[in-house]
């Protein structure tokens, strides 16, 4: 089973690059369908406190690789889906002719065999290669109108991401000088570290920890490295800003759990708890100031995608089973969210032409679906009841209130009411302002709809009622982080 979640999509890019359109657009939905209901089965199936083993241990599954698996794999199908009538609409327009979107699968399949490798990966050295390489893959989908502005936008996103995964490459040497130095065993397999994790050197693990959150913190969008995420999210595709968004940053995510996970073991877990609440505190603010005066759509979402990722670490650092179990469900919720109004928000830029919110007004009016997607999507990203994000975020509080972190939980409270406002203040005036002269109303393909439906009933699900699977899963997966129970 987890020889064929990374296999298929690598299968699918070859096919790609040999059928021809329309049996090439049924393959990848082949693919990635059968994708989703493996990562569903790998979920299910996984035991609480176990892992699943393949390659003599060179891929391993537990419930916190089920998890991700299955966040990347929604996501990657919800993607593909969209994919289809938006690039047809481009080919049509002369956008983007039959060969480049050729390309794009190609590209598409390749970026999600990176991601999907990274949480199947047990050896630490193995997960730093995979993460490097979902660079590499995506930084051609950012440039990929190559325009000077798309273009400048992936270089910048190469050179601060590979000055980030060089800090985090260091942070990895030093875990394996502390493991060589002080248990005597010279590997980089995160299960055999954990059984010694005790005896390694706090000092040691203090420091490597810093390169490393710094250095996947990079990646992940944590302010003040975020700086890339911005650029690259406005200037790539539509379905490939919603996958940077919803699951890529996610995969850097992954890789700093595991290391913490490693360092609580090591050294208890107040060092990398205080860490993880200032940089959570910090993005939440910076993503505060910077989407009040955003005039950008899809810079706009960029920016909400650094306060999410600052919350999910943020919880990370509050450390209890409640925090961390919210933490998992806030990332899921989000990656679904964002998903959701990443795709409106590509409907909107490509109807009026341009991607300044002041000119994208009564979306209700001319792309009715769309204006549906994207109003539940701001009342989601903006945590509104019934929606799962309004669930996440009060476990995220309630857990900071039970554990007395009274003061970063206001402060918490105080950069939100600041999204909020943002939020609101942008997005409604572009779903229910006044239409603008020549904007004619429709254009929105079958496929895109049943997306939106889609995406918007299980966010609705997901606030009102979880599944049991998912809530046995995402227990397990908390446990397994905080090493306790619920």
């Amino acid at each position: 089973m987890l020889f064929s979640i990374v296999i298929i999509p690598v299968l699918a890019a070859v096919l790609s690059a040999l059928l021809p359109a329309r049996l090439r657009g049924m393959a990848n939905l082949a693919a990635h369908g059968v994708l989703l209901a493996l990562a569903g089965i790998l979920a299910y199936r996984i035991s609480p406190g176990s892992g699943i083993v393949a390659f003599g241990g060179v891929l391993r599954a537990d419930a916190l690789s089920a998890f991700f698996i299955l966040l990347i794999s929604l996501i990657n199908l919800a993607a593909l889906v969209y994919s289809r009538p938006y690039l047809q609409e481009d080919i049509d327009g002369g956008a983007l002719s039959v060969r480049q979107a050729r390309g794009y699968d190609i590209l598409f399949n390749v970026f999600a065999a990176t991601m999907l490798l990274v949480p199947l990966l047990d050896n630490l050295g193995h997960m730093w290669v995979a993460v490097e390489l979902t660079t590499l893959a995506s930084a051609f989908l950012v440039g990929f109108y190559n325009t000077k502005a798309s273009v400048e936008a992936a270089w910048k996103y190469v050179i601060i991401c590979s000055v980030g995964i060089t800090l985090a490459l260091l942070g990895t040497v030093l875990v394996y000088y502390a493991v060589a130095a002080q248990a005597g065993t010279k590997t980089l397999d995160w299960s055999v570290i954990m059984g010694r994790a005790a005896g390694l050197n706090p000092r040691i693990m203090s420091v490597a920890f810093l390169f490393i959150l710094v250095g996947y913190g990079t990646k992940a969008g944590l302010a003040p490295m975020h700086t890339w995420l911005p650029d690259a999210h406005s200037q790539a595709l539509t379905p490939v800003s919603a996958l940077l968004s919803g699951v890529l940053l996610k995969t850097s995510l992954y890789a700093i759990i595991r290391f913490a996970m490693i360092t609580n073991k090591a050294m208890g877990p107040e060092f990398t708890s205080r860490l993880f609440i200032f940089f959570g505190l910090f993005s939440v603010a910076v993503a505060g100031i910077f989407l009040l005066a955003q005039k950008d759509f899809k810079r706009l979402l960029a920016y909400s995608s650094i306060e999410h990722v600052g919350i999910i670490v943020f919880a990370l650092g509050v450390g209890t089973p409640l925090a961390v179990f919210g933490s998992m469900f806030h990332a899921l919720n989000h990656a679904v969210t964002k998903s959701l109004v990443f795709f409106a928000a590509g409907n909107a830029v490509k109807k009026y032409k341009t991607h300044h919110l002041h000119m994208i007004h009564g979306l209700v009016q001319t792309l009715p679906f769309t204006a549906a997607a994207a109003l539940v999507g701001l009342l989601s990203l903006v945590g509104m009841p019934p929606f799962g994000i309004f669930m996440s975020k009060l476990m995220i509080l309630s857990a900071c209130f039970q554990k007395g972190l009274y003061g970063p939980a206001v402060l918490l409270l105080l950069f939100l009411a600041v999204v909020f406002g943002a939020l609101m203040f942008h997005l409604s005036a572009s779903i229910f302002g006044h239409k603008p002269k020549g904007i004619e109303s429709g254009g929105e393909a079958l496929s895109m709809k049943l997306v939106f439906v889609s995406l918007a009933l299980l966010l609705v699900l997901l606030g009102v009622m979880m599944p049991t699977p998912l809530q046995a899963l995402l227990v397990a997966a908390s446990r397994l982080v905080t090493g306790g129970g619920l």
